[in-house]
This record gives C-alpha cells, structure tokens and sequence, in this order.
C-alpha cells in the first residue's frame, strides 16, 4: 500500500520547516497565554498557581497538535486521513478532568477548590485553541477568563458581605431529630449547607454550616433558644 510522505507541519504542509517552528510558535503561545491565566491564581494565593496553569496549557497544546499531525500521518486515495486527527486531543477533556478533581477539597461537607477546577478546565481548553492554531480563539478565551477571575472579585465581595458563612453547633436532648428544626431555619431565611451529627450520652450536637444574612443568624438562635427541646444553640 502506498502512502505519501509525511508532511513536516501538517497546517503548512507546503512549507518546509525542519525546526518546528510553527509548533514553537504555539507553545510559547499556549505559555504566554497560561501565565497570564496562572498570574491571576498565583496572587490570589490558590493551589493552581503560574508554573501549573503555563504547564497545563502547554501540554494541551501539544497534545493537539500531536492528535492533527498524527491523525494525517497518511491519505488514502481519496484524500482522506487515515487516522482520527480528534483522537487524542479527546483524551484531553478526560485527564484535565482528573486534575481538576484532586483540586476540589470536601471538608465537613463543605466543597472547595471548584473555582480552581474550573481554571484547570478552562486553560486546558485554551491551549487545545493554541494548539489547533486558533490563536484569536485563545487570546480572546484567555481575556475573558481573567476578566472573570479579576472583574468579579469585588463583586463577589460585596455578595459575601450580604451573605455569610458560618458554623454553628446545636444541643437537643438524645434522639431528637434536626427535621424537628427545619421550619425554623427555613422561616429564619438560613440555609444549612453541611450537617454532622454527635450522639452523647446526655445529648445528641448536631455541628451545622449555615449560610445567610448575619442578622439572620441572631433572630435564629434567639428563635431556638425559646424552644423545649433545644439545649443550646452557639453560632460562631
């Protein structure tokens, strides 16, 4: 069976270039492009920092370019590939997958990390963009990632002084159950985010995290606080 020869650069086939600099071009891109993504994350202080943001969306880069190279390894006589040039940049949204999974922590019910994840996610995507040669694709991407991360933030600030987050710990008499409290939270405009229960001998401690208004929480407790079956109530 005849197949023809291997291009160099398949996006330019036609042009020689024995040093890959068109692939150089992308990965410095992907670099660039990751690090001002990865800057972002590193003065905020958050585990996906510079050197992991630059690494993820180089090695996506990469990985895309080699899925197009090797997908048009060889034509058949038609024209068409032999290879699936989507094969292994498939792969791609999978393993970032992994990453952004050992990013997002669960801690006494509570979830963090999922703003991490989801940069993880993005500079994937924006390096598979650098890689495929959509160089417009991922500097506009890449502007608009951070100005999400950073236009946001006051935003996200005032929304976190209206609402906060804190724990509470709840004192019943033994076999009471927390249902028995739902409306009264529910009429306090409180939401329970994450619930651990404690049975002692002379009570039963339910260790809430709640979220809302702060003046929520003291016409809570102060609602608790007149009921038979609650010993004591501490929000913090």
């Amino acid at each position: 069976m005849f197949l023809p020869d291997i291009p160099s650069v398949v996006p330019n086939a036609g042009v020689p270039d024995p040093l890959h600099l068109h692939l150089l071009l992308k990965l410095v891109a992907a670099a660039v492009l990751g690090g001002a993504v990865g800057l972002e994350r590193e003065l905020s202080g958050k585990a996906a920092g510079l050197r992991t943001t630059i690494l993820i969306c180089v090695g996506a880069a990469l990985f895309t370019h080699l899925s197009i190279s090797i997908g048009l390894i060889g034509l058949t006589a038609t024209g068409q590939p032999y290879g699936d040039v989507t094969r292994i940049a498939a792969q791609i949204v999978a393993g970032v997958g992994f990453l952004g999974a050992g990013a997002i922590l669960h801690s006494g019910g509570s979830v963090l990390g999922l703003t991490t994840a989801a940069t993880i996610w993005a500079v994937a995507a924006i390096g598979m963009a650098a890689g495929a040669g959509a160089f417009v694709d991922a500097v506009g991407a890449t502007a608009l990632v951070v100005a999400v991360l950073v236009g946001l933030r006051p935003l996200e600030r005032r929304l976190l002084g209206i609402r906060r987050k804190v724990s509470a710990t709840l004192r019943v008499p033994p076999n009471v159950d927390f249902d028995t409290f739902a409306d009264v939270f529910r009429a306090a405009g409180v939401h329970v985010l994450s619930r651990r229960t404690f049975d002692h001998i002379g009570d039963r401690t339910f260790e809430l995290t709640l979220v809302g208004a702060p003046k929520r929480f003291e016409a809570l407790a102060e609602s608790l606080r007149q009921r038979t079956d609650v010993v004591s109530i501490h929000v913090d």
